[in-house]
């Protein structure tokens, strides 16, 4: 029998999914109380996520635990599966063999990231979670999801998820929660929280005929009622989307 084929198992070439988590501070305190505030306002929103952790916006003398910081990923719900570094970076590559975590190659559609001036100092924004391939081939291509459709009130404490787009035509009460892997579409108030393109879709976008929101979030970059909405948006029709990692809120013009 051939050793490459048996029927007990496979071994494949292939490709795996993940998020990656760009760490942009060697600071543990800010990358704790920032990760920590957002599982306060999102509890789910990392449920179960394996993720890569990344290290490539690092400057060359900065440092962390891999111990410290696994424990705080897990204690979020994320699952480290890997490092992901620059090959200059061998502090990094050590630190992952030391702690059993395998050094991956991410492909991501913004290329390796290189680490500027203000990225290197301490940033109470510690870390952006986007999207990456750890793959050596493209995965295969897949059907497109069809949209799920909503056509009632969320209550406070309901969520729901889609997998593609998400269309809800009733008010997302204080407390509720929508989330979908591609856009959301909610064609009456928004009160409750609504995260889009949660693995990492950078492209994904809200639309919404009235924002009135306890959270707004794209790609896991968020916002929260901390931060006031400005006048020309509040309570308007709005779409929100993500430039250079930054929430963009615009009026939607109906007429």
């Amino acid at each position: 029998m051939s050793l490459n084929k048996t029927p007990f198992f496979e071994l494949r070439s292939g490709s795996v999914d993940t998020l990656l988590f760009v760490v942009k501070t060697p600071d543990l305190d800010a990358l704790r109380a920032e990760l920590t505030r957002r599982f306060e306002a999102t509890p789910e929103f990392f449920a179960g996520d394996v993720v890569a952790i990344d290290v490539r916006r690092l400057a060359e003398q900065e440092r962390l635990s891999l111990a410290d910081l696994e424990a705080l990923l897990k204690s979020v719900r994320m699952r480290p599966i890997g490092v992901v570094a620059l090959p200059a970076q061998t502090w990094a590559i050590q630190w992952a063999n030391e702690g059993g975590l395998p050094i991956l190659e991410a492909r991501d559609r913004r290329g390796a990231p290189k680490p500027s001036a203000d990225e290197a100092k301490p940033n109470t924004e510690a870390a952006a979670v986007i999207e990456a391939a750890v793959a050596k081939e493209p995965p295969p291509a897949t059907l497109p999801q069809p949209a799920t459709i909503i056509d009632r009130p969320l209550r406070s404490g309901q969520q729901v998820y889609a997998k593609g787009d998400l269309i809800v035509l009733g008010l997302v009460s204080h407390g509720a929660e929508v989330i979908a892997e591609g856009n959301i579409h909610i064609y009456a108030p928004l009160r409750g929280r609504a995260l889009a393109g949660v693995h990492g879709n950078l492209d994904a976008r809200i639309f919404c005929t009235c924002l009135e929101p306890e959270l707004i979030s794209i790609a896991g970059i968020y916002r929260t009622t901390e931060n006031p909405l400005p006048a020309d948006v509040l309570s308007k029709a709005v779409q929100i989307w993500l430039s250079d990692e930054k929430l963009m809120i615009e009026p939607l013009r109906l007429t």
